[in-house]
């Protein structure tokens, strides 16, 4: 959130909430790129294949709980903590809705697509329209395949959707829209959080992906216009979970109680504490993870939608409940530094 506050205090003069902290220098620009790796938490960047990131990077940020892409996505839409824009967990219970559901696809855990006002779920105005009304124009760099989805109609109200078919689609769309000022520029690039939750990051294909990434990353500098800044980060890290570090709640156990959030942070609605005898994870109630979200004002539904507890799965451990991906490697959504730790990655190019 304070890296969204401080690109949206430097273009337009005002933000609700506090920038960056430190002694260091963040660089003022007329247009910035801010580009979102999924999936590259900080330790990820000791990987031989990231050398071009890891000679940008300024330092480590925090990304919010549950570490997990929708929540991080919409902090970075709103400029709020998950308590104030109200989407707390991938998976999520929305009574008013019925049901717990998907919210990258918008579907109920048994596949069922939701019918919802995906546009108004986050809280008005969002960054880009806040922006908007400053008179920065605000763009985003996305897959092709992504224009037009419940998540994106969520994440993007007010932002220009610019569709992308290739690697060098991503460079050439975001050069070409740096070039004038007065935007901001949200670039996204998918390919780690894939390749770290299918084949996990010791993999061939993980060790391609990260390739990418850099690629991206170096081509993106060594082309951007003067008078922008490019800015690089991530929603969350991944920790690789073997099969014989994943343990399934059992059938039983599902009666009386709903499930959600992710297999590293699992929510429960009901009895937990009893589940935590037998798992590898720490039961703990609401009263001790309320705050976890962010501060107040929360948002209206924040009671409705919060969990009893949570079981915080033991750093070794992934937690699946019935309707959880059991094929993933790569995982997310706890708190150690691995999940927690984005890195902050400058590129100031002539920018004066």
């Amino acid at each position: 959130m304070n890296l969204v506050a401080e690109i949206e205090r430097r273009l337009s003069g005002a933000a609700g909430a506090t920038g960056l902290r430190g002694d260091w220098d963040f660089p003022d620009a007329r247009t910035y790129v801010l580009v979102v790796f999924d999936g590259l938490g900080t330790t990820q960047l000791a990987h031989p294949a990231a050398a071009s990131m890891v000679g940008s990077l300024v330092r480590s940020l925090d990304a919010p709980f549950p570490t997990t892409t929708t929540v991080s996505l919409a902090t970075i839409a709103t400029g709020l903590p998950p308590s104030q824009h109200g989407l707390l967990g991938y998976q999520l219970w929305l009574p008013d809705a019925g049901a717990v559901v998907n919210t990258i696809k918008w579907i109920t855990l048994w596949g069922d697509p939701v019918d919802y006002d995906y546009d108004g779920f986050l809280p008005a105005p969002n960054l880009w329209e806040r922006l908007r009304a400053a008179g920065i124009e605000t763009l985003t760099v996305q897959p092709y395949n992504f224009g037009g989805s419940p998540m994106s109609r969520m994440l993007y109200r007010g932002c220009r959707f610019e569709p992308i078919y290739s690697e060098d689609d991503i460079v050439a769309a975001t050069i070409d829209m740096a070039a004038q000022p007065e935007r901001l520029i949200f670039t996204y690039v998918p390919h780690v959080d894939f390749a770290a939750h299918v084949f996990g990051q010791d993999s061939e294909q993980y060790a391609t992906a990260l390739k990418i990434a850099d690629d991206i990353w170096s081509r993106l500098a060594a082309r951007l216009p003067a008078g922008a800044v490019l800015i690089g980060t991530s929603d969350h890290g991944h920790v690789d979970f073997p099969k014989h570090r994943q343990f399934k709640i059992p059938k039983a156990d599902h009666e009386s109680r709903m499930f959600y959030g992710d297999s590293r942070a699992v929510f429960v609605k009901g009895e937990g504490a009893s589940l935590a005898v037998d798992l590898p994870a720490t039961w703990l109630s609401r009263r001790e993870v309320i705050d976890w979200w962010g501060p107040g004002p929360r948002h209206a539904a924040f009671d409705d939608r919060v969990p009893d507890g949570i079981l915080l799965a033991d750093d070794d451990a992934a937690i699946l409940h019935r309707f959880s991906d059991d094929r993933m490697t790569g995982m997310h959504g706890a708190l150690t530094d691995a999940e927690v730790k984005v890195p902050l990655l400058l590129h100031p190019g002539s920018a004066s």
